[in-house]
């Protein structure tokens, strides 16, 4: 191909100087934005700030749950020995968490004795009792009852009564 002896042209410096001359400087935000810029920032702070006390509050109360250490101090206590991954444990869990909350005057401790952790298989070993059991314990850490398989709030409402009422 041939090159034609056509240049194109180059823009002089006098137009570039014109154009930057008439460009307008740059806006100064007005106090309307700056004010609905820091609501913004208050409420995502705030927003943040109450998700981590919730999640923080979660895992505490998880993590208070899961302390077999609780049984035997006073407290009427049940002890659900559960595996996370079973359908019939997760079930018996639903019911004697709304039992619990149906009985108002009851002063009992409710935890969890996760089959897949080390401290639970120690403590299903220790009381011979497979996962989806209930184990009541009184205040003084004697076993009261054990329940197999799931029940049903109905059913463990007053069972949770009695515990609370012999200690």
């Amino acid at each position: 191909m041939k090159k034609s002896g056509r240049k194109s042209p180059k823009p002089s410096g006098k137009t570039n100087r014109k154009a930057k001359a008439a460009s307008p400087a740059p806006e100064q935000p007005e106090r309307r934005d700056m004010m609905k810029l820091m609501r913004n920032g208050a409420i995502g702070a705030l927003a943040v700030g109450g998700l981590g006390w919730w999640g923080v509050s979660a895992v505490q109360a998880t993590a208070a749950e899961h302390d077999l250490t609780r049984i035997g101090q006073g407290t009427p206590t049940i002890v659900q020995v559960h595996d996370p991954q079973c359908p019939l444990c997760t079930q018996l869990q639903r019911e004697a968490r709304k039992a619990l909350r149906a009985c108002s005057d009851c002063d009992l401790v409710y935890l969890v004795a996760n089959i897949r952790a080390e401290d639970g298989q120690r403590f299903a070993a220790q009381h011979n009792v497979p996962h989806v059991t209930l184990v009541l314990f009184n205040g003084a850490g004697e076993v009261q009852q054990i329940l197999n398989g799931v029940r049903d709030q109905e059913e463990l409402k007053p069972v949770f009564e009695s515990l609370s009422q012999d200690s």
